[in-house]
C-alpha cells in the first residue's frame, strides 16, 4: 500500500509547476496520472542525484589505498569486520562508488550523497590503530559505558568509514538543467556544517563553489571528513589528491594515469538500506548494533494536494558497521548520522527530514517548502 502511495504521489508530483527555488506551497487538487513501476521511480531518482553529483577532492595520505573512495562490498562480501586488513590486499579492487538517496519536495530536491572509506587511520595507520584500542579498553574498564558518547567519538582509527553531504538544489520546472544548487550540508566528524553558493556568506555559514552545479567537496586525508573545496594552503599544502567525477562507470584508482577517477552512484536503497533488516546476529552480518527508530513523521502531498503530517513506522535497524580493528562498530550509514551540536535532534532526523533539517538550519521562509511529494524510499518500502 505505501508504494503504491508512492506512486501516485510521485504522478501527482509531475503536475505541480515549481517556478523557481522558493514558490509557495500548493493546496490545489490536481489530476492524478498513472502510477509509474518501481524501476521508473528509481532511475528518476538516479537521473537527479546523477545531475548534480558533485565532485570530489580526495587527499592522500601515507596509506593511498585507505584513502580510496569505494562501495561496501568492495572485497565481495558485505562483512565489516573484514575490510580493514583487505584494504592492502591487491586482489580487491578499490574502485569508485558513491552512495546516495533523494527526497523531492514542492520547491527542492535533496539528495544525499554517502562516501565510503575501508578504513579511517587519523594519527596512523598503526598508532592510531593502537591508541583506538586502549581508549576503547579504558571506557570498558572504566565505567562499562559510555554514556555521552564523547569518548567514543575520541576514537583515533577505526575499521569502516563514511561521511557525506546533503545537496540542496532548487527547482525550476521540470528540466534538471535550470535546477541550480542553493545549499549544501557536509559531515565532518560528527559535526554538520552549512554552506550557500556565492562569494560571501552571512556570519555562521560557508560557501560553496559548482562546476555546472556540481558542488566542489574536498575530503580530507585518513580521516576522511568533508567540506567545500576552495584550493586554498591548509587544503592543498604538500597533499596529492585523486579527483572523484561522476561518470557512470567505476574506475580503478590503481589504473589512472592523470589523478581522475570516474565513479558510478550506488542507490542506498537497494544496497545498505536492505541489510540494515538483517539480524545483527545473523553471521557476517553488516551492522553490529542497531537502533529502534519507531516511526518517523513526515509532511507529505496528498493525492488532493493537501498537506498532512504522516507517520511511517521504520522500527529497528542497523546503525552501526560492524568493525573490530581499533575503535569497535564506529562508522555508521546515513540514518545514523548526527550532529553532536545539536544532541537534542531526533536521531537521524537529517536522513529522514532533510527539508526539515534545512529549513531550521538555514532559517528559510515559509515559501520553501518541507512536504514531500515523492516519498522517500524508506516511507514508501515495507
Amino acid at each position: 500500500m505505501r508504494i503504491l502511495t508512492r506512486f501516485l504521489i510521485w504522478s501527482f508530483a509531475l503536475l505541480l509547476c515549481a517556478a523557481g527555488g522558493l514558490s509557495a506551497e500548493s493546496s490545489t487538487p490536481r489530476k492524478i496520472e498513472p502510477a509509474s513501476p518501481p524501476s521508473q521511480l528509481l532511475e528518476h531518482d538516479r537521473e537527479i542525484a546523477a545531475r548534480f553529483a558533485p565532485i570530489f577532492y580526495q587527499a592522500l595520505g601515507d596509506k593511498p589505498r585507505s584513502d580510496y573512495i569505494t562501495n561496501f562490498d568492495f572485497d565481495g562480501d558485505w562483512r565489516g569486520d573484514n575490510n580493514w586488513e583487505h584494504t592492502d590486499d591487491k586482489k580487491f579492487t578499490l574502485r569508485g562508488f558513491i552512495y546516495y538517496s533523494v527526497s523531492e519536495t514542492q520547491t527542492h530536491y535533496f539528495i544525499h550523497y554517502a562516501v565510503f572509506h575501508p578504513r579511517d587511520y587519523k594519527g596512523g595507520e598503526h598508532k592510531g590503530l593502537i591508541l583506538s584500542e586502549i581508549i576503547r579498553e579504558g571506557v570498558k574498564r572504566g565505567s562499562g559505558h559510555d554514556p555521552t558518547g564523547l569518548l567514543t567519538e575520541a576514537g583515533v582509527a577505526h575499521e569502516n568509514d563514511m561521511e557525506g553531504a546533503l545537496v540542496v538544489v532548487a527547482k525550476n520546472g521540470k528540466d534538471l538543467n535550470r535546477a541550480r544548487t542553493v545549499f549544501v550540508e557536509t559531515l565532518h566528524h560528527d559535526d554538520f556544517s552549512p554552506y550557500v553558493a556565492g562569494e560571501q556568506a552571512t556570519k555562521g555559514f560557508g560557501i560553496f563553489t559548482t562546476e555546472k552545479q556540481r558542488v566542489l567537496l574536498y575530503v580530507e586525508p585518513k580521516g576522511h571528513g568533508i567540506e567545500p573545496y576552495s584550493g586554498d594552503e591548509k587544503q592543498t599544502a604538500k597533499k596529492e589528491f585523486l579527483i572523484y567525477r561522476f561518470a557512470g562507470k567505476a574506475e580503478d584508482p590503481d589504473k589512472q594515469k592523470d589523478g581522475t577517477v570516474g565513479y558510478e552512484l550506488l542507490p542506498l536503497e537497494t544496497t545498505l538500506w536492505p541489510k540494515a533488516r538483517i539480524r545483527k546476529e545473523d553471521p557476517g552480518a553488516t551492522y553490529a548494533t542497531s537502533h529502534d527508530y519507531a516511526e518517523i513523521s513526515i509532511s507529505v502531498v496528498q493525492a488532493n494536494g493537501r498537506v498532512e503530517v504522516k507517520q511511517f513506522k521504520v522500527g529497528e535497524i542497523g546503525e552501526t558497521f560492524a568493525g573490530d580493528s581499533g575503535g569497535m562498530n564506529m562508522a555508521r550509514p546515513p540514518w545514523a548520522w548526527f550532529d553532536k551540536h545539536h544532541r537534542d535532534d531526533s536521531f537521524g532526523l537529517w536522513f529522514f527530514d532533510p527539508a526539515r533539517i534545512i529549513k531550521r538550519d538555514f532559517k528559510l521562509p515559509e515559501s520553501f517548502s518541507s512536504a514531500y511529494v515523492q516519498l522517500p524510499f524508506w516511507a514508501a518500502s515495507k
